[in-house]
């Protein structure tokens, strides 16, 4: 899956591991990432929390989408700064599952977010 997302990829997110039920990103924030106030826009943070937990996930198989998500942004983020996002499944149940999505900068935590999938029918 991860290979065909062409959003990612611009992005220069990159895949670091991959798990049943967890994955790591990492991705680099560009000068065209930042907003207003010269700090990372955080739809980009959300964009890569949402991709670990895609390929979290999506890890075991069926294809899995989101029924929604929800972020915290703990720290601001800035040009140059290096992200990290760790995806770890917290439940399945039937067709739906729970992820968490911890963002990181080198050790300090900049962001939570927490992701609800449902694998779709086939």
């Amino acid at each position: 899956m991860f290979d065909a997302d062409t959003a990612s990829a611009a992005l220069g997110i990159q895949l670091e591991d991959l798990a049943p039920g967890r994955a790591v990103l990492r991705m680099k924030v560009t000068p065209g990432m930042v907003n207003g106030h010269r700090i990372g826009h955080g739809g980009y943070v959300f964009l890569l929390a949402d991709s670990a937990f895609a390929c979290a996930c999506n890890s075991h198989g069926p294809v899995t989408v989101a029924a929604g998500a929800d972020i915290v942004f703990v720290a601001p983020v800035s040009e140059g700064d290096e992200l990290v996002a760790t995806a770890e499944e917290r439940t399945r149940y039937g067709r739906s599952g729970v992820y968490d999505v911890t963002v990181r900068r080198g050790g300090e935590v900049v962001a939570e977010f927490r992701g609800r999938s449902r694998s779709v029918k086939a």
